[in-house]
């Protein structure tokens, strides 16, 4: 799964690398954040008016039939083996995709029966990192307030993430961003085709200190190396 993971580029930085109109301009929404957990609000690249916009979207995806906001805690991944087929996700996964833009992830790697050690995981070259998702609206029947909120994909570990986790979020290289998020491309098989492993040599990895197992921890020596 994916359950944390760093936003650290400034949006404007990001709409130039994805070729998006940058919709954040709150100052709180332009400051790195090294500890992204469920329920923040974190850049989303989707395709409204025909044109890609960077925007800010609440981790979480909670499905138009739902009764609140409570649900999305626990739908913030989506396997993609089911993701075309699961009710909380096949409206999505056919109109309403988008790429979630992080600098690196975290995952837990067990050690023994009592220890796990953090690693984070970012591309070798750098630049951001594309996770595929889904993206949905959602409208409170009390205040009538809409939330939008997003999921990320998940596939089967590559061989560099195996000694780690038996799962890694889905990265979309450059050339299919387009079809992915294209609200008219309703090629289901195509689709799901792009739903991979990521190609080995693209990413590496580094232990971290367990300071990012608590969310209030939040700033850049998350990422030092130890040990």
């Amino acid at each position: 799964m994916c359950g944390r993971f760093a936003s650290t580029t400034p949006p404007d930085a990001l709409a130039a690398y994805f070729g998006a109109e940058a919709s954040i301009v709150d100052a709180d929404e332009t400051q790195p954040d090294y500890n992204v957990a469920p329920t923040r609000d974190v850049p989303v690249v989707r395709v409204r008016e025909e044109q890609r916009h960077l925007d800010h979207l609440r981790w979480g995806l909670v499905p138009r039939w739902a009764k609140d906001l409570r649900i999305g805690s626990k739908m913030i991944n989506a396997r993609a083996e089911t993701v075309a087929s699961k009710n909380a996700f096949r409206s999505a996964f056919t109109k309403r995709r988008c790429i979630v833009s992080a600098d690196g992830f975290y995952e837990w790697k067990r050690l023994d029966d009592k220890t796990k050690q953090p690693t984070y995981i970012h591309r070798a070259d750098g630049d951001p990192l594309a996770f595929a998702g889904l993206w949905e609206r959602w409208s409170d029947a009390e205040d009538h307030r809409e939330f939008h909120t997003f999921t990320i994909i998940t596939t089967t570990a590559n061989e560099t993430m195996a000694p780690i986790h038996d799962r890694m979020p889905v990265l979309l290289a450059p050339k299919d961003w387009d079809a992915w998020l294209d609200p008219s491309n309703h090629g289901v098989d195509a689709l799901q085709s792009l739903l991979l492993p990521a190609p080995e040599g693209l990413l590496v990895t580094r232990p971290v200190s367990d300071k990012v197992n608590n969310v209030r921890n939040n700033d850049a020596t998350l990422l030092d190396a130890v040990g």
